[in-house]
């Protein structure tokens, strides 16, 4: 069995549980025309990947509560959209942890040729559902609770042996002067991902533009591109402007 294969037959599984509710693993076998074996193995990954639930001889969907905190906001998706328009086929990009740079993963489905290097285990996950089969690079290193991420020396050492097309990374807060901010005093791994990219791209929503948040991350000088949302007030639209980085405002689709 092919991995193309094993993706579309997950595919086609989380759709039923989507649609139903709920699946029998006998049920599934017979009409996806596989082992149970092959089809319990099939929905433990599902269920690894946060996707679905496991039950006695099945599985089912996610309750609405969790599923209504997985959905990406429509400014993410707008954001995402944005970002991913801006990947040619056969780039090899560099995807940071975060929900808003996980939120472009489903709009990378039609690229073809790509490869991707990340620290964080979400993003991999979803890359892995991809029909189009990524090259999937991960950093490892120290994983750190509080970015849900791989950091440390042993991640920048190893984004140091590669060079890539684009980097897209979020951040916590944008200072319009300065350049993205974090909470988190470990910025040392950001850093080495903008020198090892071409084009750094910072994927933030416009609620964060302005907050007043202690580390600077990345500095304007080695910023690309900042893509936000059409809620950026006029003149934070000039002061990042005016720093010479370039700005796309996503137009939110309801």
């Amino acid at each position: 069995m092919t991995k193309r294969n094993t993706q579309q037959r997950r595919h086609n599984i989380l759709a039923q549980v989507n649609e139903l509710g709920e699946v029998a693993v006998e049920k599934l076998a017979e009409q996806l025309q596989t082992s149970e074996v092959t089809i319990r193995k099939d929905l433990t990954a599902l269920e690894k990947s946060g996707l679905l639930l496991r039950r006695y001889g099945g599985a089912i969907a996610l309750p609405k509560e969790i599923v209504s905190d997985e959905i990406d906001s429509k400014r993410k998706v707008a954001i995402a959209k944005a970002a991913a328009a801006l990947i040619k086929d056969h780039n090899r990009i560099i995807i940071d942890s975060g929900r808003t740079t996980a939120a472009m993963i489903p709009e990378l489905a039609n690229k073809r040729g790509l490869v991707v290097m990340t620290n964080a285990i979400k993003v991999a996950s979803r890359l892995l559902s991809l029909e189009n089969e990524p090259t999937l690079l991960m950093t490892g290193g120290t994983w750190d609770p509080h970015s849900e991420s791989f950091q440390g020396q042993v991640a920048e050492n190893v984004l140091c042996s590669y060079d890539f097309d684009q980097l897209f990374i979020g951040a916590d807060g944008i200072d319009v002067k300065r350049g993205t901010t974090t909470f988190n005093e470990l910025v040392g791994l950001s850093q080495v991902m903008a020198k090892a990219a071409r084009e750094v791209i910072v994927m933030v929503e416009s609620d964060k533009i302005g907050r007043k948040i202690p580390n600077l991350e990345l500095p304007w000088k080695i910023v690309t591109t900042l893509i936000t949302d059409t809620g950026l007030a006029d003149d934070k639209r000039k002061a990042i402007e005016a720093c010479g980085v370039k700005l796309i405002c996503a137009e939110i689709i309801d």
